[in-house]
């Protein structure tokens, strides 16, 4: 459950605003088999030399997905976008299986200074399920497995997990550590049921017993000896979890964060994506994926000082509404956007998982144009 300490909404978050203006189509499918699929879920960072990467998830027959390296540029309000190589395939044990479904999904890369280093957390499916695995790189192009996240001594229950997605800083864990943290979504074991079907099941458990969204915590020190200690969690707290506003079946994190400054308030900001259970064409309910904001505490990430209300974006354009799976707006990638002014940040996003689209968010100071 959230932490009792939780403080109150600092004043000038309360009814935050928010603008948000989509900039269209960046990246689907172009005939490749390893795209057969897909191509989705993209990490966002900025190469040392200031260009923009993007790292979309590769699905191939056979639900086999690769992470690839794609140079963006954005002109005239059309997406030029340079495939490379792939950043991360498929060959670690950990991300390989016998039967179909398996590989590197949905990557989130975040540059850690202390580090010197980018980070990509992402999910390995392998023989176990989902879990959660760490490369780093120097460049931003060619990357370094550290393996999987090992949670001993966290009380994280281990077992399937996703959305893991670092923050930049260290932060203070919530004994009081200093240390590097991240995202993660420990998932409910119902696997043997579709997502429509436990949709009855899953409304049935209480709010903080859903899929929710939690913060682990790993020390600094031994990173900074030893850069395998990366996968070494110490602590994990859950932060966020569904409630009855929106984003009621389950909750789990988007974009890493990014400080933001609203009047005396400094904190991290992040995308997380909600889903709901909506009646599809009177055929029963279905489930949609919409996108929020989160504004963390700067030094104790633990502490939530403001969440949407309501979605900021949800499906709306046919690539969103129509897909390999309907009705999704998935946020994965983050990019601040000074050279456009304070508080503007463009958001890259799976689109029916299938393509990847992009928006722009202006937040919170109307002299930005937030309405």
């Amino acid at each position: 459950m959230l932490s009792p300490e939780q403080p109150k909404t600092p004043e000038g978050l309360e009814g935050l605003q928010v603008r948000v203006e989509r900039l269209g189509l960046v990246l689907a499918p172009d005939g490749e088999p390893t795209e057969a699929g897909g191509v989705l879920n993209p990490a966002a960072t900025r190469a040392p030399g200031g260009e923009l990467l993007i790292y979309p998830r590769c699905v191939a027959d056979g639900n086999i997905s690769r992470v690839r390296t794609v140079r963006v540029a954005h002109e005239d309000n059309k997406y030029d976008c340079e495939r490379l190589d792939f950043a991360l395939e498929p060959q670690a044990p950990y991300e390989l299986r016998p039967h179909p479904g398996f590989g590197c999904e949905d990557p989130r890369v975040t540059y850690v200074p202390a580090l010197e280093s980018y980070v990509m957390a992402y999910t390995a499916f392998g023989p176990d399920g989902p879990r959660i695995a760490i490369a780093t790189s120097g460049d931003a192009f060619h990357w370094d497995r550290l393996g999987p996240v090992r949670f001993a001594g966290s009380a994280n229950v281990v077992g399937d997990d996703k959305d893991a997605a670092f923050f930049p800083e260290p932060v203070l864990s919530p004994t009081g550590r200093k240390c590097l943290a991240f995202y993660h979504r420990p998932m409910l074991h119902l696997s043997s049921v579709d997502g429509r079907a436990a949709i009855p099941m899953i409304e049935r458990m209480p709010f903080e017993d859903r899929e929710s969204i939690r913060i682990a915590y790993v020390p600094l020190a031994p990173v900074l000896k030893n850069r395998s200690n990366l996968c070494n969690v110490s602590e994990s707290r859950q932060v966020l979890c569904p409630n009855e506003k929106w984003g009621s079946i389950k909750i789990g994190a988007g974009t890493p964060p990014v400080r933001i400054t609203l009047g005396e308030t400094t904190g991290w900001l992040a995308l997380f994506h909600g889903v709901d259970a909506v009646e599809a064409d009177g055929h029963g309910p279905s489930l949609q994926y919409s996108a929020g904001i989160v504004i963390h505490d700067l030094e104790r990430p633990d502490r939530i000082l403001y969440r949407s209300p309501r979605p900021v974006l949800t499906p709306e354009s046919s690539d969103e509404r129509k897909g390999v799976v309907d009705n999704v707006v998935f946020p994965t990638g983050l990019d601040p956007r000074p050279d456009l002014g304070e508080r503007v940040y463009d958001v890259y996003y799976g689109m029916g998982d299938y393509s990847i689209g992009a928006a722009r968010l202006w937040v919170g100071d109307p002299s930005t144009g937030a309405t």
